[in-house]
């Protein structure tokens, strides 16, 4: 499938939003909201994975050999937070991050005008269903 899942527009979406304002109503400020915390925790996912030297420059090994890298690398991650308790310098700038106060550095609306236009029809029919899924689970 290709394609941007952007948010709906014209909707609230960013977390912070949420918080202080009054609830969510409708599917398409539930989508949004859930939206906007999956990509918190992307973007922290991916902050700890910047930690791993390997994976900033990775060398020119076979798909399925930087598969298996990433994956390595996060067990060793998860096993320091195991053995080494929470006092890991490195991971605690990325584990304490509260998800509802990370601000986007840009707004969803611009991307999805340029990359929309190809493949709008099927990605908001995927959006819809989302959508839809997450209003009737409430």
């Amino acid at each position: 499938m290709k394609g941007f899942l952007g948010p709906y527009r014209g909707q609230r979406y960013h977390l912070p939003d949420f918080r202080r304002g009054r609830p969510m109503s409708g599917k398409e400020e539930i989508f949004n909201h859930s939206h906007s915390s999956l990509r918190s925790v992307i973007e922290r996912t991916f902050g700890v994975l910047k930690k791993w030297a390997i994976l900033r420059d990775m060398p020119s090994y076979s798909f399925e050999k930087q598969r298996m890298i990433v994956i390595c690398t996060m067990a060793l991650h998860n096993f320091i937070r195991k053995h080494a308790g929470r006092d890991d310098a490195d991971f605690m700038e990325y584990e304490n991050i509260n998800p509802e106060d990370v601000q986007d550095e840009e707004s969803y609306e611009d991307i999805g005008d340029e990359l929309n236009v190809s493949y709008g029809d099927e990605m908001e029919f995927v959006r819809d269903a989302i959508a839809c899924s997450l209003m009737n689970s409430i």
